[in-house]
């Protein structure tokens, strides 16, 4: 109905202007035969009117582009430019919207367009500048302590037990860089479109206990204990990635949990979904904190991160495999108190 209300109005609005340019001209072949007496038949009048009609509508035209087209022109300039500006890494480009009194006007459309592009491009290269900062930082605190600690084992007056130190100062920092290294190459994977996902069906309660079994070394050397509570649970998901979930956060719980406290892992169903709650009764986490900790490099507690090997990337790694399985992560936390995080997937 509103097609053929939109032809109809286009053939009145035709009709409109054939009508009006032809009267112009008429009247004014008109006034040009009773001002000089000129006799000619009507075929040749009306051939008269009709040049004349086409005539009036090419000058209309013509002065209509002369007072048009310089307004678009500039407006395609201003365009071309922003988007060269924006071709070679200037992003703060602003346009001014002169259609946004328009509703729905297609060339306002494209200045939004162009303004939102280029704030999502500029949080991206500010996103990135951050990111490589974050790289270099990481890198550099290991690699200075190697060096650093190289260098003093050079020194022929060292005791055998300060050698020993020495070499295991630069053990670990040396596995700390490999940790990042591994973070980093995980993450990038894991973020890129070739990363392979491969859902199956499988025992989660399975998966988790292997995991908290594998963990055995770290948690007797601390004397935890351990509320173990596993329903069978079978979900379709992509079994390597999901370890890689559980053994970051449980690895998180044992290294933030002082010697002789407890950690307590569930699995359960909820109606259509699997629940895992892991918890621990640890230093927990500032209220101000837990808004970021799955951020790239947010550390808590940098100082402490930095003496247990932590590099900041595998909570987020965590919630980005959770993010791919259509799944949520949420953290409940209080200082001195311990931390619990929810893991929820659908079945």
């Amino acid at each position: 109905m509103r097609k053929v209300l939109r032809v109809g109005t286009a053939i009145f609005a035709w009709i409109i202007v054939t009508i009006s340019y032809w009267s112009l001209a008429y009247l004014g072949t008109s006034f040009i035969h009773n001002k000089w007496d000129l006799h000619t038949s009507d075929f040749s009048r009306g051939l008269i009117t009709l040049f004349a009609m086409i005539f009036l509508f090419v000058v209309t035209s013509w002065i209509f582009s002369r007072f048009a087209s310089p307004r678009r022109m500039d407006f395609f300039t201003m365009m071309i430019d922003a988007m060269r500006r924006i071709s070679k890494g200037d992003y703060n480009v602003k346009l001014a919207n002169q259609f946004k009194h328009k509703k729905n006007h297609p060339f306002g459309k494209i200045v939004d367009s162009i303004n939102e592009m280029a704030v999502e491009l500029n949080q991206i290269e500010q996103m990135r500048q951050e990111f490589i900062s974050n790289v270099s930082h990481e890198i550099q605190s290991p690699l200075a302590s190697i060096s650093g600690f190289a260098t003093v084992l050079k020194q022929s007056d060292l005791t055998p037990i300060e050698r020993e130190r020495y070499l295991e100062i630069i053990e670990t920092e040396s596995r700390r860089l490999a940790n990042l290294s591994d973070n980093l190459l995980k993450l990038t994977s894991i973020e890129s479109q070739h990363h392979p996902f491969e859902k199956v069906a499988y025992r989660l309660d399975k998966q988790i206990r292997e995991i908290i079994l594998s963990f055995e070394p770290q948690w007797l050397a601390k004397s935890l204990e351990l509320d173990i509570s596993l329903d069978e649970v079978v979900i379709t998901a992509d079994e390597e990635l999901m370890s890689q979930v559980w053994i970051n956060l449980i690895n998180n719980c044992i290294k933030f949990t002082p010697s002789g406290d407890s950690l307590k892992i569930a699995l359960y169903r909820r109606g259509q979904e699997a629940v895992v709650t892991i918890a621990d009764t640890g230093m927990g986490i500032a209220e101000e904190d837990q808004q970021h900790i799955f951020e790239r490099f947010y550390k808590v507690d940098k100082s402490r991160n930095r003496m247990l090997g932590g590099s900041g990337l595998g909570l987020s790694i965590t919630k980005k495999i959770i993010d791919m399985h259509e799944g949520s992560i949420q953290v409940q936390s209080k200082l001195n108190e311990g931390t619990l995080f929810t893991v929820t997937f659908p079945m």
